[in-house]
Protein backbone atom coordinates (compact mmCIF):
# COMPACT_ATOMS: atom_id res chain seq x y z
CA UNK A 1 0.00 0.00 0.00
CA UNK A 2 1.30 3.42 -0.91
CA UNK A 3 0.31 6.81 0.46
CA UNK A 4 1.80 8.81 -2.39
CA UNK A 5 1.15 9.57 -6.02
CA UNK A 6 3.29 7.51 -8.40
CA UNK A 7 4.95 10.73 -9.60
CA UNK A 8 5.71 12.00 -6.09
CA UNK A 9 9.47 11.74 -6.66
CA UNK A 10 9.52 12.66 -10.34
CA UNK A 11 12.71 14.58 -11.07
CA UNK A 12 14.41 13.34 -7.90
CA UNK A 13 17.81 11.70 -8.05
CA UNK A 14 18.56 9.68 -4.92
CA UNK A 15 21.63 7.75 -3.75
CA UNK A 16 21.07 4.72 -1.52
CA UNK A 17 24.12 3.21 0.17
CA UNK A 18 23.79 -0.49 0.86
CA UNK A 19 21.27 -0.43 -1.98
CA UNK A 20 21.93 -3.87 -3.40
CA UNK A 21 20.40 -5.93 -0.62
CA UNK A 22 17.93 -5.87 2.25
CA UNK A 23 16.16 -2.70 3.27
CA UNK A 24 18.18 -0.57 0.86
CA UNK A 25 17.18 -2.66 -2.13
CA UNK A 26 13.53 -2.75 -1.09
CA UNK A 27 13.30 0.99 -0.46
CA UNK A 28 15.17 1.80 -3.68
CA UNK A 29 12.63 -0.13 -5.73
CA UNK A 30 9.71 1.70 -4.19
CA UNK A 31 11.38 5.09 -4.63
CA UNK A 32 11.83 4.26 -8.32
CA UNK A 33 8.17 3.21 -8.49
CA UNK A 34 7.34 6.78 -7.47
CA UNK A 35 9.39 8.44 -10.17
CA UNK A 36 12.87 8.71 -8.68
CA UNK A 37 16.13 7.93 -10.40
CA UNK A 38 18.02 5.78 -7.90
CA UNK A 39 21.74 5.15 -7.55
CA UNK A 40 22.71 2.01 -5.67
CA UNK A 41 26.00 1.68 -3.82
CA UNK A 42 27.59 -1.34 -2.23
CA UNK A 43 30.74 -3.41 -2.49
CA UNK A 44 29.44 -6.31 -4.61
CA UNK A 45 29.04 -5.36 -8.27
CA UNK A 46 27.07 -8.46 -9.24
CA UNK A 47 24.59 -8.02 -6.40
CA UNK A 48 24.16 -4.34 -7.27
CA UNK A 49 23.64 -5.18 -10.94
CA UNK A 50 20.94 -7.71 -10.07
CA UNK A 51 19.16 -5.15 -7.88
CA UNK A 52 19.38 -2.44 -10.55
CA UNK A 53 18.20 -4.84 -13.26
CA UNK A 54 15.15 -5.79 -11.18
CA UNK A 55 14.25 -2.13 -10.66
CA UNK A 56 14.80 -1.30 -14.33
CA UNK A 57 12.57 -4.19 -15.37
CA UNK A 58 9.68 -2.32 -13.72
CA UNK A 59 10.88 1.21 -14.42
CA UNK A 60 13.31 1.24 -17.36
CA UNK A 61 16.30 3.53 -17.00
CA UNK A 62 15.58 4.44 -13.39
CA UNK A 63 18.38 2.55 -11.59
CA UNK A 64 22.16 2.83 -11.75
CA UNK A 65 24.88 1.35 -9.58
CA UNK A 66 28.49 1.83 -8.50
CA UNK A 67 30.65 -0.49 -6.42
CA UNK A 68 31.99 1.84 -3.73
CA UNK A 69 33.72 1.23 -0.41
CA UNK A 70 32.14 4.02 1.62
CA UNK A 71 34.78 3.61 4.34
CA UNK A 72 37.24 5.44 2.06
CA UNK A 73 36.59 9.15 1.68
CA UNK A 74 38.44 9.60 -1.61
CA UNK A 75 36.41 6.83 -3.27
CA UNK A 76 33.15 8.27 -1.97
CA UNK A 77 33.92 11.77 -3.21
CA UNK A 78 34.98 10.51 -6.64
CA UNK A 79 31.86 8.38 -7.01
CA UNK A 80 29.53 11.22 -5.97
CA UNK A 81 31.36 13.46 -8.45
CA UNK A 82 30.78 10.88 -11.18
CA UNK A 83 27.03 10.91 -10.51
CA UNK A 84 27.01 14.71 -10.68
CA UNK A 85 28.91 14.65 -13.99
CA UNK A 86 27.10 11.79 -15.69
CA UNK A 87 23.53 12.14 -14.39
CA UNK A 88 23.19 15.52 -12.72
CA UNK A 89 23.01 16.67 -9.12
CA UNK A 90 21.58 14.34 -6.52
CA UNK A 91 18.51 15.61 -4.67
CA UNK A 92 18.58 13.03 -1.89
CA UNK A 93 20.79 10.61 0.00
CA UNK A 94 19.84 7.55 2.04
CA UNK A 95 22.62 6.47 4.41
CA UNK A 96 21.60 2.84 4.70
CA UNK A 97 24.84 0.83 4.51
CA UNK A 98 25.63 -0.99 7.73
CA UNK A 99 27.65 -3.81 9.24
CA UNK A 100 26.73 -5.63 12.42
CA UNK A 101 26.80 -8.89 14.32
CA UNK A 102 26.17 -9.96 17.89
CA UNK A 103 29.15 -10.73 20.13
CA UNK A 104 30.37 -10.19 23.68
CA UNK A 105 32.19 -6.87 23.65
CA UNK A 106 35.16 -8.32 25.56
CA UNK A 107 35.84 -10.65 22.62
CA UNK A 108 35.78 -8.02 19.85
CA UNK A 109 38.99 -7.49 17.92
CA UNK A 110 40.06 -4.00 16.79
CA UNK A 111 39.42 -5.16 13.22
CA UNK A 112 35.85 -6.17 14.01
CA UNK A 113 35.18 -2.89 15.79
CA UNK A 114 36.61 -0.94 12.86
CA UNK A 115 34.62 -2.92 10.28
CA UNK A 116 31.34 -1.89 11.91
CA UNK A 117 32.08 1.67 12.97
CA UNK A 118 33.87 2.66 9.75
CA UNK A 119 30.95 1.51 7.61
CA UNK A 120 28.20 3.02 9.74
CA UNK A 121 29.75 6.22 11.12
CA UNK A 122 32.56 7.07 8.72
CA UNK A 123 30.60 5.98 5.66
CA UNK A 124 27.56 8.05 6.58
CA UNK A 125 29.71 11.10 7.23
CA UNK A 126 31.72 10.77 4.01
CA UNK A 127 28.62 10.39 1.80
CA UNK A 128 26.75 13.19 3.58
CA UNK A 129 29.71 15.54 3.32
CA UNK A 130 30.32 14.71 -0.35
CA UNK A 131 26.71 15.51 -1.23
CA UNK A 132 26.32 18.42 1.17
CA UNK A 133 29.34 20.40 0.03
CA UNK A 134 28.16 20.17 -3.58
CA UNK A 135 24.65 21.27 -2.69
CA UNK A 136 26.02 24.22 -0.75
CA UNK A 137 28.52 25.23 -3.45
CA UNK A 138 25.83 25.10 -6.14
CA UNK A 139 23.01 26.63 -4.12
CA UNK A 140 20.90 23.48 -4.29
CA UNK A 141 18.50 22.02 -1.78
CA UNK A 142 18.88 18.43 -0.63
CA UNK A 143 17.54 15.84 1.78
CA UNK A 144 19.53 13.26 3.75
CA UNK A 145 17.86 10.33 5.51
CA UNK A 146 19.95 7.92 7.60
CA UNK A 147 18.77 4.48 8.69
CA UNK A 148 19.37 4.13 12.44
CA UNK A 149 18.02 1.95 15.28
CA UNK A 150 16.23 2.63 18.56
CA UNK A 151 19.50 1.78 20.31
CA UNK A 152 20.59 5.36 19.64
CA UNK A 153 18.43 6.24 22.67
CA UNK A 154 19.03 3.18 24.85
CA UNK A 155 22.28 1.59 23.77
CA UNK A 156 22.33 -2.19 23.40
CA UNK A 157 24.42 -4.95 24.89
CA UNK A 158 26.25 -7.27 22.49
CA UNK A 159 26.11 -4.83 19.55
CA UNK A 160 28.15 -2.09 21.20
CA UNK A 161 30.06 -0.91 18.08
CA UNK A 162 26.81 -0.59 16.11
CA UNK A 163 25.05 1.23 18.93
CA UNK A 164 28.00 3.63 19.24
CA UNK A 165 28.23 4.27 15.50
CA UNK A 166 24.49 4.71 15.00
CA UNK A 167 24.40 7.13 17.95
CA UNK A 168 27.15 9.11 16.22
CA UNK A 169 25.05 9.35 13.05
CA UNK A 170 22.12 10.49 15.19
CA UNK A 171 24.37 13.25 16.54
CA UNK A 172 25.38 14.14 12.98
CA UNK A 173 21.70 14.36 12.04
CA UNK A 174 20.95 16.89 14.76
CA UNK A 175 24.16 18.83 14.24
CA UNK A 176 23.94 19.25 10.47
CA UNK A 177 20.21 19.98 10.60
CA UNK A 178 21.11 23.23 12.34
CA UNK A 179 24.30 23.97 10.42
CA UNK A 180 22.82 23.36 6.96
CA UNK A 181 19.23 24.52 7.41
CA UNK A 182 19.99 27.95 5.94
CA UNK A 183 21.02 26.24 2.70
CA UNK A 184 17.72 24.41 2.36
CA UNK A 185 19.31 21.06 3.23
CA UNK A 186 17.29 18.79 5.50
CA UNK A 187 18.92 16.07 7.62
CA UNK A 188 16.67 13.41 9.16
CA UNK A 189 16.82 9.76 10.14
CA UNK A 190 14.55 6.77 10.65
CA UNK A 191 14.86 4.13 13.35
CA UNK A 192 13.21 0.91 12.14
CA UNK A 193 12.28 -1.89 14.48
CA UNK A 194 12.42 -5.52 13.28
CA UNK A 195 12.32 -5.58 9.46
CA UNK A 196 13.83 -8.99 8.65
CA UNK A 197 16.36 -9.27 5.82
CA UNK A 198 18.31 -12.42 5.05
CA UNK A 199 21.89 -11.43 5.81
CA UNK A 200 21.09 -9.14 8.73
CA UNK A 201 19.10 -11.86 10.43
CA UNK A 202 21.92 -14.37 9.86
CA UNK A 203 24.24 -12.03 11.75
CA UNK A 204 21.83 -10.87 14.47
CA UNK A 205 20.02 -14.15 15.13
CA UNK A 206 22.32 -16.90 13.81
CA UNK A 207 21.19 -19.65 16.23
CA UNK A 208 18.11 -20.58 18.22
CA UNK A 209 19.89 -19.45 21.38
CA UNK A 210 20.30 -15.93 19.97
CA UNK A 211 16.61 -15.33 19.24
CA UNK A 212 15.76 -12.47 21.64
CA UNK A 213 13.54 -9.40 21.90
CA UNK A 214 15.39 -7.35 19.29
CA UNK A 215 14.53 -9.83 16.53
CA UNK A 216 11.22 -11.29 17.67
CA UNK A 217 7.86 -10.26 16.20
CA UNK A 218 6.17 -11.62 19.32
CA UNK A 219 7.77 -8.80 21.34
CA UNK A 220 6.29 -6.10 19.10
CA UNK A 221 2.95 -4.73 20.39
CA UNK A 222 1.51 -5.03 16.88
CA UNK A 223 2.53 -8.70 16.89
CA UNK A 224 4.36 -8.61 13.55
CA UNK A 225 7.45 -7.48 11.72
CA UNK A 226 7.56 -4.26 9.74
CA UNK A 227 6.87 -4.35 6.00
CA UNK A 228 9.13 -2.68 3.49
CA UNK A 229 6.41 -0.46 2.01
CA UNK A 230 5.81 1.05 5.45
CA UNK A 231 9.45 2.09 5.80
CA UNK A 232 9.50 3.30 2.19
CA UNK A 233 6.43 5.48 2.77
CA UNK A 234 8.27 7.23 5.60
CA UNK A 235 11.31 7.66 3.36
CA UNK A 236 9.08 9.11 0.64
CA UNK A 237 7.80 11.73 3.06
CA UNK A 238 11.33 12.75 4.05
CA UNK A 239 12.82 12.71 0.54
CA UNK A 240 9.93 14.35 -1.31
CA UNK A 241 8.51 17.85 -1.36
CA UNK A 242 5.88 19.28 0.94
CA UNK A 243 7.43 18.66 4.35
CA UNK A 244 10.45 20.94 4.20
CA UNK A 245 9.98 22.23 7.76
CA UNK A 246 10.92 18.83 9.17
CA UNK A 247 14.63 18.49 9.93
CA UNK A 248 16.92 17.16 12.63
CA UNK A 249 14.55 14.36 13.63
CA UNK A 250 15.02 10.63 14.06
CA UNK A 251 11.63 9.00 13.55
CA UNK A 252 11.00 5.57 15.05
CA UNK A 253 8.96 3.06 13.03
CA UNK A 254 8.74 -0.13 15.07
CA UNK A 255 5.12 -0.90 15.99
CA UNK A 256 5.74 0.37 19.53
CA UNK A 257 8.54 -2.16 20.08
CA UNK A 258 10.97 0.03 22.00
CA UNK A 259 8.20 1.40 24.22
CA UNK A 260 6.87 -1.95 25.40
CA UNK A 261 9.59 -4.58 25.24
CA UNK A 262 13.35 -5.10 25.27
CA UNK A 263 14.14 -3.94 21.74
CA UNK A 264 17.83 -4.59 22.43
CA UNK A 265 19.94 -7.72 22.83
CA UNK A 266 19.89 -7.60 26.64
CA UNK A 267 18.35 -11.08 26.71
CA UNK A 268 21.62 -12.58 25.53
CA UNK A 269 23.14 -12.07 28.98
CA UNK A 270 21.82 -15.54 29.85
CA UNK A 271 24.03 -17.31 27.30
CA UNK A 272 27.12 -19.27 28.29
CA UNK A 273 30.45 -19.57 26.46
CA UNK A 274 29.32 -22.69 24.58
CA UNK A 275 26.32 -20.88 23.13
CA UNK A 276 28.48 -17.92 22.13
CA UNK A 277 30.89 -20.25 20.33
CA UNK A 278 28.00 -21.59 18.23
CA UNK A 279 26.89 -18.03 17.46
CA UNK A 280 30.39 -17.03 16.47
CA UNK A 281 30.78 -20.02 14.14
CA UNK A 282 27.42 -19.34 12.47
CA UNK A 283 28.21 -15.65 12.04
CA UNK A 284 31.64 -16.39 10.58
CA UNK A 285 30.09 -18.80 8.07
CA UNK A 286 27.56 -16.17 6.97
CA UNK A 287 30.29 -13.55 6.69
CA UNK A 288 32.52 -15.87 4.65
CA UNK A 289 29.66 -16.59 2.27
CA UNK A 290 29.01 -12.86 1.77
CA UNK A 291 32.72 -12.21 1.23
CA UNK A 292 32.87 -14.94 -1.40
CA UNK A 293 30.01 -13.25 -3.27
CA UNK A 294 31.92 -9.94 -3.22
CA UNK A 295 34.86 -11.67 -4.90
CA UNK A 296 32.76 -13.17 -7.71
Amino acid sequence: MTLFDKKALSGKRILITGGGTGLGKGVAGILADHGAQVHLWGRRSEVLKQAADAINARNPGSAFFQAVDIRKQELVDAAVGAIWSEHGALTGLVNNAAANFIAPTKDLSPRAFEAITSTVMNGAFFTTQACGKRWIDQGLKGSVVSTLVTWVWTGSAFVTPSAMAKAAVNAMTMSLAVEWARYGIRINAVAPGPFPTDYAWQMLSPTEDSAVGATQASEVPMGRYGEIHELANLMLLLLGDGCEYLTGETICIDGGHHLAAPSTFAGLTKLDDKAWLKIREASQAASASAKAQRNV
